[in-house]
């Protein structure tokens, strides 16, 4: 580091290394009488000259040389001490005569995978690890798969952890019994020495780690008695502490000022602070540190408590840190033997003087103290030996226990996070059953835990309520912490004992009291008062109390599984002290309240006065909840029958105990209604988590529960009447016209809300009995019901399912048991997720007002329903399903149904619904009360079927709604009123229900009316009009569809009628469309404009080539809706663009050109490429000039804040296109198509075309090296060229600005450099885009065998069009002479030319890149010609004819032997003579090619140049507009089609053989260059791999296709790699969150500061940094524990993507969060490598960071 230290050189101890004698060393501590003595002298010497010299400039080497000293003079001595015998021969010798116990053991590392087995588990916390997994039969069953946190260990072997199949085969017992005492097998000299030895070591550690001096603010400087050093120099260490409440950058700048060190030093004692616990940041004297402490003390105490810095001195340092490479020495000396980790156990917990005077309680007591390498340390050496030895791990746990409450309350005062805190080991211990019980009973750890919780809650109200309105951060911070007690609560109370002792039923009900208590601190805690008038001013604080009552709900549940295994006693007991503790706090409910008398239909009931919307109320009720839960469990227990006299039921008052729990139910019904806006969101907040799966278990269910218990123990009229007075509507139906309402109350819609859901709290309160105890069910009954209500809402994913369903302590919802049948699966695509959909069987189930419902829910439920009965041909009555019988306890709750209130409730609602419109009610109102009038029916019907003999049946529902209305309300009984409003036209959505209604009825009189003997030919009967009635209504409707039919029939007709009228009107305007729409599908099919031609004579080059110049061009402009035609002399037009850098092509993701590099040559591996994408869409330049400044504008106005959200980035000219929003950064501009050559009768032949031009460049050489006016013995000018023409500009200006716009734009992402127009690599930029674009496509289409023509979406192929087009023509936007210089560069590759130098080997270029440079620039050169006598397409044709001849030399020259296993028998083709022929002529000048026959000779040669034959096919069907033949755009393509679409010969060696004497020279220039031997003899490689540097190896052809890596089928495969890798820079720390690059299989150490890297001097992240060297600055990421594809491209933009593993109901399962067990998807691992192949990956993130605009922004930069 950069901060100044001490001139002190201290010296080494490298000299004692070779003198030092670790076996003499050990001799003279076994003959000392004062081991101790000895021991410490030792120490004392060597530990401070070994360890902690100085801080600054340490390396590798340097730790090496401290490690090496530890071993050789400090670790060697204790082993040969202890083992009397040379380390390695007495280590093996304890481990061949260790008899390990069957326990694994195995700690897991941060990452590393764990399965746990969800039929075999005790419990969540029981895992196993991957070794262990695999080798058991769990990998069979259901299990779920997580990442470890750190510090547990496989529970393989602890048979207390497994209800089955507790072994792998590793671990096995083989049958002999471990040892009952493991030391009995060590001999007694090894016993004595090993309790001397581990006695002094632990103790010297627990000194240094725990001693005096820790509390020494100050001068860190005293050492335990026997280790002072020698000689004590003044040399200090100022060492910074880690603590959880400053960040990166706060420390990061505050060392840079504290110690003066650059911010990468800065780094680097940051990420060691934060992973470590301490670093020391300054060596030297003590004033010198002191100076640094007072910094950074001063800097990071000004707004919270500073860090924690202290000056300590270099021997304290040092001994500390050999304590815990002592203790670390002793963890793993132990795994050699069971019986030295008895040893060490009983050092360890070796009881001294007074209480917690062991060792081990002295490192617990102060752990809170120690830094957390320390902590991590101990805790490592207490899980190696004191938790794998269950004698000891018992009393362990028993200290544990004894310190439970100082050991949390240490906690609550620490920063550091759980993890690093001794009080995790709780998991380890309370997770037990057998241990927790023992504990239970002996320490009473249930009431422990639960006083140290409600101790740490010290905000109460008046009342004794918990208060946490108004929590400070700290509070807050606290309240975080003081949740962990709940865990291990529920740790404890997970399993429910079996048998139980009256030990631990004294202890369990002392702990329910302590609980009790808890719960009445929640009781009625946050009460809320309805504002009215204004709105509140402030949110009051309620996210705390939910908090507290999700941790506690599953604590709350299994109380009662506790309760429900002993239901004797227990249960009785616990129903006995929550109903006492429930009388204490609600005891003066009623005193002080108005008494009232209520008296409705006949019914007097007294209560008191209460109205909601006026009192305090509140929604945390869990007494009264656990008194219901309880009270379900007396009647699913059937104790409540057995044995009635034990229970005070007697002594129950139901309308109190249902009071607090109606009310809360009148709130949510109030809120609901609107009463309670003025409150805020609060209280919306609160209502929405009282129904939520998290809460409703412990919340709303239970209150419904406690309603259905007090409804059940008093008549069902007063409990009626007491729901009315609630809900403040007992006026409404009370008065003596309750039948007629008044419309002009100014209440109506508040009212009318309130009794549509007071209507439906009775339904619940009668209908829901899908829980044991209530109905006579089981508990998967009431999954399956929860299931099928999920599912008629529409198809749902497996985890929505799991979303929807609450869990039970092993975090099982019971899903997967019931689901199959139910539902059925069906599979996703390569897109989307797997769906269960409901089978038709089961929608007979569903209940329309099912009690978890949301409102939007019900809503959608009913209209699925209705639209599947319709579908299916039958009405859409939705009836409810039959109810399942009540439990003994709770069966006088049917009485609710026919009990008078109701019926005049009913009645009441009906009258009104006579009556259309005026709000008076509501058609929601009517629906409930026809589902309550069916529900009774339902009830009837069932018990007369079920009735056994002549038993009387006491439920007449039937009889009681045919009497007429009571006076003085004389209006018709309910059953004249259903069926006057059967056919009332404003109740036509109700009318089938109505019907169905009325049928039951009639159904019900039947059964009635027959005798019990005849009871089934009665039901028969009665089942004769029901058929009846349904086959009328089906008539009905039969015959109003018919009728719609006609009606439909009757309209087309008479439309089609008008359209051929307006037709004959208009024969001119409609003819002209016709023609135009034929010749623009023509175009867009590639038909040729003659149709005489045949697919033979369609020639894409040359001067038989057809071009498509007639064909009109006609486009809109997508901003102004313009049409206009694309001409060369019109207005401009351009498509929206994407130019990005690409090495998608190549294979080698190691080396990136340099930037200013010379583009005119491309190596074959294609390294770096420019690759442009467009949407297709067109606008005019001037529309999207003015488009792309209104952006600038914008995007200039935009705070600064918000700017890096945006998906483009303008400065980089980047912008979003208008209509489609992709992401773009240039425009294409639209240039027409060019005209078919004049057919000259006698074109120039190849060597004289190469004469010509060959005169041509000497005369440019010449003219440009001679002054002007000094031509004399100038090179000669071809006939017909003039050197000094200038070519006529074919384009208008704005198309000329649009050219030189797109040809900067590609310039400049291409090279990577500022725009510059007179650059000369301008133009070989934009051909370079041109053909990398072409191979990019060409290859897609090969690899997915589809047709090279016809099948590109059209985006694509007017992007490859216009890349071409501008290609021909941007050589006019540039000095000619530049051109001409590239052209003699390309040219003098194939004709060797003096004049030009280095020109490369013909091993070190691409072929069709050398053709698109040289077709696209040879343009400027011909027109020089003014004679008129050939056309540039000769120049094309003999340049393809050229370089086809030199691939083929390439093809041939990087062949090997291997390629071809196979030999074919018979005599050689033509092709495979000729090619032999210039092999052998290659040979003969290269020995080192190998032998290899003509018939793999020709395969090799046509595989490997078709490729460049296809790309030069779409390249002059483009350039030139010509129509490819059928062959090539119906079929993958002929090779026959191919070459006379290019007017090559089918056997291609044809070209070199026709012109031999020409092409000879040329091939033996080729071969002859300087690189090409060094190539060879460098050998052949894997296709792809060719380094840019010379002597590099070659690359064969055809080329390799690029694909992502290979990715392991299962997922924990990959999450095992990752868990083991480390960090690259920081010292061996595993990283946080591995990555790995799908594209080169690097794994990175993404999201940290220790690996951030600077790239253009920016601090970029691991994978940022990556993309640039593998890339181009894209790149693709799967991050392996959190199972998420990362896509990055450049510094500041990426976005998540689904990974393409999924679980077995097809999704995936990003953060790891449900833990099903993810397998690869081959079909969306395709996907996404074709995207990336496609260049989209920008495309995507533009799109997903538009769809997901944040004001949080993620620093892409930084991952």
């Amino acid at each position: 580091m950069a901060a100044a230290e001490s001139e002190q050189d201290p010296s080494s101890p490298s000299g004692e290394f070779l003198s030092f004698s670790a076996r003499d060393t050990a001799q003279r501590w076994l003959a000392a009488s004062d081991l101790k003595q000895e021991v410490y002298r030792h120490l004392a010497l060597y530990v401070p000259r070994i360890l902690c010299q100085g801080t600054g400039g340490r390396d590798s080497r340097e730790e090496q040389r401290e490690e090496l000293g530890c071993q050789l003079l400090l670790l060697a001595p204790l082993e040969w001490f202890l083992l009397g015998a040379e380390p390695g021969a007495g280590l093996a010798h304890l481990q061949q005569n260790n008899r390990p116990s069957a326990l694994c053991g195995h700690v897991f590392k941060v990452g590393e995978p764990t399965y746990s087995c969800r039929e075999c588990a005790a419990d969540p916390t029981c895992v196993l690890c991957m070794t262990c997994f695999l080798g058991s039969v769990h990998k069979e069953h259901r299990y779920r798969m997580t990442t470890s946190g750190g510090g547990g260990f496989c529970d393989c072997g602890d048979t207390e952890a497994w209800k089955s199949s507790p072994f792998c085969q590793t671990h096995l017992p083989d049958g002999g019994e471990a040892p009952e005492d493991p030391v009995s097998q060590l001999s007694p000299d090894l016993v004595a020495r090993g309790y001397s030895l581990f006695s002094i070591l632990l103790k010297y550690a627990v000194d240094l780690l725990t001693g005096d001096q820790q509390d020494q603010q100050d001068r860190q400087d005293r050492l335990p008695e026997g280790l002072e050093p020698p000689e004590r120099a003044d040399t200090y260490f100022c060492m910074l502490f880690n603590d959880e409440v400053h960040t990166y950058e706060q420390v990061i700048y505050t060392l840079q000022k504290a110690v003066s060190c650059s911010q990468r030093e800065a780094v680097s004692f940051a990420t060691t602070v934060d992973r470590d616990g301490r670093k020391s940041v300054r060596y030297g004297d003590f004033q010198f540190c002191d100076q640094a402490k007072s910094v950074i003390v001063r800097n990071t105490g000004r707004q919270s408590k500073p860090l924690r810095v202290q000056v300590m001195h270099s021997s304290v340092v040092a001994h500390q840190s050999f304590a815990l490479k002592a203790l670390s020495w002793l963890g793993g000396i132990i795994q050699y033997s069971d019986g030295l980790r008895r040893i060490l156990c009983q050092v360890g917990l070796q009881k001294g003087e007074g209480e917690n005077s062991t060792l081990v309680d002295h490192l617990m007591l102060n752990d809170s103290k120690m830094w957390k390498g320390a902590r991590n340390v101990y805790h490592q050496l207490l899980m190696n030996s004191l938790l794998m030895d269950l004698k000891f791990k018992k009393i362990f746990a028993i200290q544990f226990a004894k310190n439970y409450r100082r050991l949390q309350t240490d906690f609550m005062e620490d920063d550091h996070e759980r993890l690093v805190s001794v009080t995790s080991l709780s998991v380890q211990l309370f997770t037990v059953p057998t241990m927790a019980r023992m504990l239970m009973v002996d320490q009473d750890l249930m009431g422990t835990i639960i006083r140290t919780f409600v101790d740490q809650l010290r905000h109460r109200d008046l009342q004794g309520r918990f208060q946490f309105d108004r929590y400070t951060a700290q509070q807050a911070f606290r309240f975080q912490r003081v949740q962990n007690l709940i865990g291990d609560l529920k740790y404890v109370l997970m399993s429910p004992p079996d048998q139980w002792t009256d030990p631990l039923r004294i202890k369990f009900l002392e702990g329910l009291d302590a609980f009790l208590d808890l719960l009445r601190c929640m009781q009625g805690m946050d009460p809320v008062v309805r504002q009215v008038g204004q709105h509140i001013e402030m949110e009051p604080e309620w996210e705390a109390a939910f908090t507290l009552q999700m941790k506690l709900s599953p604590v709350i549940s299994m109380i009662q599984d506790w309760c429900r295994s002993d239901p004797e006693v227990v249960l009785v007991q616990a129903y006995r002290k929550v109903l006492s503790m429930l009388s204490q706090s609600s005891g003066g409910l009623p005193d002080g309240e108005q008494p009232l008398s209520l008296v409705l239909a006949g019914h007097q009931v007294e209560t008191f006065r209460y109205q909601v919307s006026q009192e305090r109320v509140s929604i945390h009720l869990p007494l009264c909840r656990l008194l219901a839960g309880l009270h379900v469990l007396l009647s699913r227990t059937e104790v409540a029958t057995r044995f009635p006299e034990q229970l005070p039921l007697g002594e129950l008052a139901p309308p109190l105990l249902m009071e607090l729990p109606l009310r809360c139910l009148v709130l949510c019904a109030q809120v609901h209604a609107g009463m309670w806006r003025r409150n805020g969101f609060s209280l919306i907040n609160q209502i929405y988590y009282y129904h939520n799966v998290k809460c409703r278990v412990e919340m709303f269910d239970k209150d419904i529960v406690m309603l259905q218990a007090g409804a059940s123990m008093m008549d069902p009229n007063h409990f009626l009447m007491i729901v009315l007075s609630r809900f403040e509507l007992f006026h409404v139906f009370s008065s003596a016209d309750a039948r007629k309402r008044y419309r002009d109350n100014k209440d109506l819609v508040q009212q009318n809300t309130l009794i549509e859901e007071m209507l439906h709290l009775i339904i619940m309160v009668i209908g829901e009995r899908y829980v044991a105890g209530i109905g006579q069910v089981q508990p998967l009954d009431e999954v399956r019901r929860e299931i099928i209500h999920q599912l008629s809402i529409r198809p749902m994913a497996h985890s929505e399912l799991l979303k929807a369903l609450p869990e039970n302590g092993n975090k099982e919802t019971g899903l997967e048991r019931v689901i199959d049948s139910v539902a059925s699966f069906k599979k996703p695509g390569v897109t989307g997720r797997g769906l269960y959909e409901l089978r038709p069987e089961w929608n007979k189930h569903f209940n329309l007002y099912f009690h978890h419902y949301s409102r939007a829910d019900q809503s959608k439920a009913e209209e699925a329903q209705r639209k599947s009965r319709r579908q299916n041909g039958e009405d859409t009555a939705l009836p409810p399903p039959p109810p399942p019988p009540l439990c003994h306890l709770l069966g006088s709750l049917v009485n609710l149904l026919q009990c008078d209130v109701l019926l005049a409730l009913e009645g009441a609602v009906l009258q009104w619904s006579v009556e259309p419109g005026g709000g008076s009610w509501t058609e929601s109102m009517l629906q409930r009360v026809l589902h309550l009038v069916a529900m009774a029916l339902l009830e009837e019907q069932q018990q007369l079927e079920n009735r056994c003999g002549e038993e009387d049946v006491t439920f007449s529902y039937t009889c009681k709604i045919t009497r007429p209305g009571e006076a003085p309300s004389s209006s018709g009984s309910i059953l004249a009123l259903l069926e006057s409003l059967q056919n009332a036209p404003h109740l036509e959505v109700h009318k089938d229900m109505i019907t169905w209604i009325l049928k039951t009825v009639g159904t019900i009189k039947t059964i009635r009316e027959r005798t019990s003997t005849s009871s089934t030919f009665t039901v028969s009967q009665g089942a004769g009009p029901e058929e009846t009635g349904r086959d009328r209504d089906k008539a009905e409707r039969k015959r109003k569809a018919e009728m719609a039919r006609l009606r439909r029939e009757k309209i087309m007709a008479q439309m089609s009628e008008m359209q051929k009228h307006f037709i004959n009107e208009n024969k001119d305007l409609f003819q002209q469309s016709l023609e135009e729409m034929e010749a623009s599908t023509s175009a867009a099919e590639y038909s040729s404009p003659s149709s005489a031609l045949t697919c033979a004579s369609k020639v894409c080059v040359g001067p038989r080539r057809v071009g498509g110049a007639d064909l009109r061009q006609l486009v809109t402009c997508i901003l102004c809706q313009e049409e206009q035609e694309v001409r060369g002399a019109g207005k401009a037009m351009v498509l929206a663009a994407f130019v990005q850098r690409s090495t998608v092509l190549s294979r080698n993701h190691t080396c990136t050109p340099e930037p200013g590099r010379d583009p005119v040559f491309m190596h074959p591996d294609l390294p770096v490429g420019v690759h442009t994408a467009s949407c297709g869409h067109i606008m005019h330049a001037t529309c999207w000039q003015r488009y792309f400044e209104a952006v600038q504008v914008k995007e200039q106005r935009r705070q600064q804040r918000l700017r890096g959200n945006t998906s483009y980035d303008v400065e980089n000219g980047e912008f979003l296109c208008p209509l489609c929003e992709c992401l773009s950064n240039t425009v294409i501009p639209l240039l027409p198509h060019l005209a078919t050559p004049g057919h000259s009768p006698d074109p120039p032949s190849l060597e004289a075309w190469l004469q010509t031009t060959s005169q041509l460049i000497a005369a440019l050489h010449t003219c440009r090296k001679t002054p002007e006016g000094e031509l004399e013995g100038a090179e000669p000018v071809p006939e017909g060229f003039r050197l000094d023409f200038s070519p006529h500009r074919p384009f208008s200006s704005s198309i000329s600005e649009m050219i030189t716009t797109f040809s900067l734009a590609v310039f400049k992402v291409g090279l990577k450099v500022e725009p510059d127009e007179q650059d000369g690599r301008v133009p070989v930029v934009g051909w370079s885009t041109c053909a990398f674009s072409i191979q990019s496509i060409e290859r897609l289409l090969l690899d997915e065998d589809k047709p090279l023509f016809g099948s590109l979406p059209c985006r694509q192929d007017d992007c490859l069009s216009s890349l071409v087009r501008f290609g021909s023509a941007c050589w006019t936007s540039v000095p000619q002479n530049t051109v001409y210089t590239h052209f003699s560069r390309l040219l003098a590759v194939l004709v060797p030319d003096r004049r030009v130098e280095n020109s490369p080997c013909i091993l070190n270029l691409d072929m069709f890149h050398l053709l698109v440079y040289s077709v696209l620039s040879y343009s400027s050169l011909h027109s020089l010609d003014q004679s008129g006598r050939s056309s540039v397409d000769v120049g094309h044709l003999h340049l393809l004819h050229l370089v086809t001849v030199a691939h083929l030399v390439q093809v041939l020259l990087t062949c090997s032997t291997g390629e071809v296993c196979m030999d074919q028998d018979g005599g050689g083709s033509e092709e495979e003579q000729l090619t032999l022929q210039l092999y052998c002529f290659l040979r003969k000048h290269l020995s080192s090619l190998p032998d290899v026959s003509p018939w793999q000779l020709w395969s090799r040669v046509k595989a490997g140049i078709l490729p460049f034959l296809r790309a030069a096919a779409l390249f002059f069907h483009y350039l030139n507009s010509a129509a490819p033949p059928a062959d090539l755009v119906a079929g993958p393509g002929q090779w026959e089609s191919l070459c006379s679409f290019l007017s090559l010969p089918p056997n291609l060696l044809l070209l070199y053989q026709t012109h031999q004497d020409l092409l000879d020279p040329l091939v033996l220039s080729w071969i002859q260059h300087p690189g090409v031997p060094p190539l060879l003899r460098g050998g052949i490689q894997h296709p792809g791999v060719a380094p840019l540097l010379p002597g590099g190896r070659v690359t064969r052809f055809p080329r390799e296709s690029n694909r992502l890596i290979e990715l392991p089928e299962d997922y924990s495969v990959l999450i095992n790699q990752a868990s083991s890798f480390t960090c690259p820079r920081s010292g061996g720390d595993k990283s946080r969150a591995p990555t790995l690059c799908l594209v080169c299989g690097a794994m990175l150490c993404s999201q940290s500061y220790c690996c951030q890297t600077e790239v253009d001097g920016e601090d970029v992240g691991a994978c940022t940094a990556h993309t640039f060297t593998c890339g181009a600055g894209v790149g693709l990421f799967l991050r392996v524990r959190e199972s998420q594809v990362l896509f990055v491209a450049g510094k500041t933009k990426g976005c998540f993507y689904p990974p393409p593993y999924l679980d077995d109901y097809g999704e995936t399962d990003q953060g790891l969060k449900r833990g099903n067990p993810l397998h690869l998807c081959p079909d969306r691992y395709r996907k996404m490598e074709r995207l990336w192949r496609q260049h989209g990956i920008p495309e995507v993130i533009g799109h997903a960071q538009e769809a997901n605009q944040t004001l949080v922004a993620i620093d892409w930069q930084h991952l």
